[in-house]
């Protein structure tokens, strides 16, 4: 089991822990490089980091950029990793795909209660530290405290999917958009989670070419979400391409998904992990 994470998230953004707190449970489970990664938003990243550097634990810059993608515009993240966090085309770009996220959600909560589940919105409020980033991962965590689902793997699959009646579509930021931001921000984006798109080998194809032709560089080889047949399958996509292979846990909160933050796969020898790529970017 490896210990470098560099995909995790705390509460400025879906997750449940203070940023702090997070890079603390990294430590303690022996991580030896970390990135918090929250979504569209940079809040977190100066507690992390004086948090990790009082640690004494090797921290990247990250975030994780929301893009809506190809022909259907379906919904593919990118991580950034080892970027000047001060950049302000970043900050703009990322503050434009967190615009519209409160009007989309007063709409899952109206869909919500038209099956018969009311007050979802201020629910889900009461989990979300930073009302601009109320996600469906809120959603999904109040009904699970109001006792109406089991868990949150279930509430995403009973009604936060497409074709779901708490699924609202929102446009995030373009490909090329958000590679450009992290890129020219001095960072290295990485392709996320690979394995949890709902893409063939042509689409994957595309996907991939578009992203290098924007300036990506890498993709998530071992993931939270990924299997082993999942990880081996990227590691060959990724010696194919010629892309830098990276590692994450994809960690929210305790006891939701499969991986604590800290834990991740090691990479298969074939990989050329990034962090090698990333070696002059990484703040102890």
């Amino acid at each position: 089991m490896a210990s470098i994470d560099l995909h995790f998230h705390s509460c400025a953004s879906d997750g449940a822990l203070a940023p702090a707190e997070v890079i603390r449970r990294a430590h303690e489970r022996e991580a030896t490089l970390v990135a918090l990664t929250d979504h569209d938003c940079l809040a977190g990243l100066d507690e992390a980091r004086s948090t990790a550097a009082a640690l004494g634990l090797p921290f990247l810059n990250g975030v994780e950029a929301s893009v809506s993608w190809g022909s259907k515009a379906q919904t593919v993240h990118i991580v950034g990793l080892g970027f000047d966090a001060g950049n302000a085309a970043l900050r703009a770009g990322l503050d434009s795909v967190r615009r519209g996220r409160i009007d989309r959600a007063h709409e899952m909560a109206a869909q919500l209660a038209r099956v018969g589940i009311d007050g979802a919105f201020e629910g889900a409020m009461a989990f979300c530290a930073n009302p601009d980033q109320i996600s469906r991962t809120h959603f999904a965590r109040f009904l699970v405290e109001s006792g109406r689902v089991k868990d949150v793997r279930t509430v995403f699959r009973k009604y936060l999917t497409p074709g779901k009646p708490g699924y609202v579509p929102h446009h995030w930021a373009a490909l090329a958009d958000a590679v450009g931001w992290i890129v020219g921000a001095g960072g290295v984006a990485v392709i996320a989670h690979p394995g949890r798109y709902d893409m063939g080998r042509t689409l994957t194809e595309r996907l991939i070419n578009e992203f290098k032709d924007a300036g990506g560089e890498a993709i998530e080889v071992a993931s939270g979400s990924h299997s082993l047949d999942d990880m081996h399958k990227y590691a060959l996509i990724a010696q194919r391409f010629e892309l830098w292979s990276s590692a994450g846990s994809d960690f929210h909160a305790p006891g939701e998904g499969c991986r604590d933050v800290g834990r991740t796969d090691d990479l298969p020898p074939i990989c050329r992990p990034v962090w090698e790529r990333l070696a002059d970017h990484i703040l102890v």
